[in-house]
Parts: C-alpha cells; structure tokens; sequence
C-alpha cells in the first residue's frame, strides 16, 4: 500500500493541473459543459476525461452534477477512513479514549467502542448530512423530480473553509478542486485496499507490510499465525516486525 501510494504516477496525478477542453476530441457534449462550469476532473494522460463504462453519456446536466456531488463526497469520507485507519491502529493501546481497550485490525475497531459513541457519531453524521442537502439539494416539492440539486449550487461547495484556505484566484481554486477530486480518488480505491486486506490477513496494515517488506510472504504467513486474533494482536504484530528488523540488520 505504501508503495502504491508514493508511486510517481500517482503523484504527478495529484499535482496535474486542469485540463483545457480540447475540440473535437470529446465524445459527448456533456462533458464539454461540464468543463465550462468548472467541473474539472479530467488528467494527464486520460485528457478527454476516464468513463469506460460510459456512465457521462446520453445523460443530462443535472445528472452529472450529481454524480459529482456523490463522487466529490466519497472521497471525502473515503478519505477520513484512510487516515483513520493508520491513525488509529498506530495509537491503539496507548490512546486516552476508549479507556485504550480498542485494538486489533481497524475494521474491528467500530465494534469495540461502546454504544455511546455510537449516538454521538450518528448524530453528527446526520448533522453533516441535513447541512449538505439545505444546501445542495432541491426541495421535492418544487423540483420537476426527486434528487435534484439546486441550479445555483456548485457541487461539493457547503461554504466551508475555516481554515481560510481558499483562493482569491479562480485558477488556483481550480487547480485545489483537481486535487480534492484527485485525493478522493486515490483515497477511495486505498481505503478499499486496505479493508481487503485486513479481511485477508486479520493484521493492522503498517506492521503486515513492513513484515512483507523485510522478510517476503513467509514473514507475513508467520506474523498471520502468530498474532492475527490474539488479544494483544498490535503488541504481538509490533514486536514481530521488530524481530524481523533485527534480523533483517543482522
């Protein structure tokens, strides 16, 4: 995964800047609006833009801003959950909440945390929600159809910035949206790398590929069966890939 994540391909793509429309070489008419309205997506090297399944195509305005707004969305969230997942499994055992009784592989961490903290994450989640749809979405009653965003709203645009990090200058908001949608991108196909994997070898993610890293497959099919279940699993997988950095210098 670490490996995956720093390759130069995927970091020229994150930093590529938007593609102009190129004439006659888009194959439909949608997503020549598209770019017009700022809804930049397409890089080096798909410069037409990436739709093998043709989800862009015979499809209306209205529609593709709300594949924007989904796709704009699960990046964002798929990106909270990937940065979660490292976090969190690197501060298990040691972290003030959950009196630290919450360990093991990330996607078993949810059921460990006691039902309070369930309360409180479904009502932001649905804070964040209700804010979204205010804002975004069309009211049933007045649209022509269900599921429409409204006509002045930009997708992924809730008017939140409190960190004051948006541009005056609409070329580098356009180069900062690119990268969003790039990151989220990334992030997605990451986070689910990384529950696939954790489903396939029961082991938190650092420690599983320094263990493939420094010792191949056998090292990783040791560590499984060695620490994968155990109830001290992080120290277990923590103290393995130690040894295995021992004798890797060794």
């Amino acid at each position: 995964m670490a490996a995956f994540t720093a390759s130069p391909t995927v970091m020229k793509a994150l930093a590529a800047r938007p593609v102009a429309p190129t004439a006659g070489r888009r194959t439909t008419m949608v997503v020549k609006a598209a770019d017009l309205k700022g809804m930049i997506g397409a890089v080096a090297p798909f410069e037409d833009g990436l739709d093998p399944l043709g989800f862009s195509k015979n499809i209306s305005e209205m529609d593709l801003k709300r594949y924007r707004e989904a796709e704009l969305a699960h990046g964002r969230v798929s990106m909270l959950a990937a940065l979660g997942f490292l976090v969190g499994e690197q501060v298990e055992g040691s972290s003030f909440l959950f009196d630290s009784e919450v360990t093991g592989p990330a996607i078993d961490h949810f059921q460990q945390v006691p039902e309070k903290f369930w309360v409180g994450l479904l009502a932001f989640v649905a804070l964040c929600e209700t804010t979204r749809i205010q804002r975004g979405w069309a009211f049933p009653g007045v649209a022509d159809k269900w599921f429409q965003l409204n006509d002045d709203y930009t997708p992924g645009d809730l008017d939140f910035d409190p960190l004051k990090l948006k541009p005056d200058s609409e070329e580098k908001l356009l180069d900062y949206k690119l990268k969003e949608l790039n990151n989220g991108r990334l992030a997605m196909i990451a986070i689910s790398g990384m529950v696939a994997q954790e489903l396939v070898n029961g082991l938190n993610i650092i420690p599983a590929d320094e263990a493939l890293e420094l010792g191949r497959e056998p090292a990783l099919k040791a560590m499984e069966a060695s620490c994968a279940g155990a109830v001290d699993e992080a120290a277990c997988a923590k103290a393995f890939e130690a040894a295995l950095e021992v004798a890797a210098r060794a």
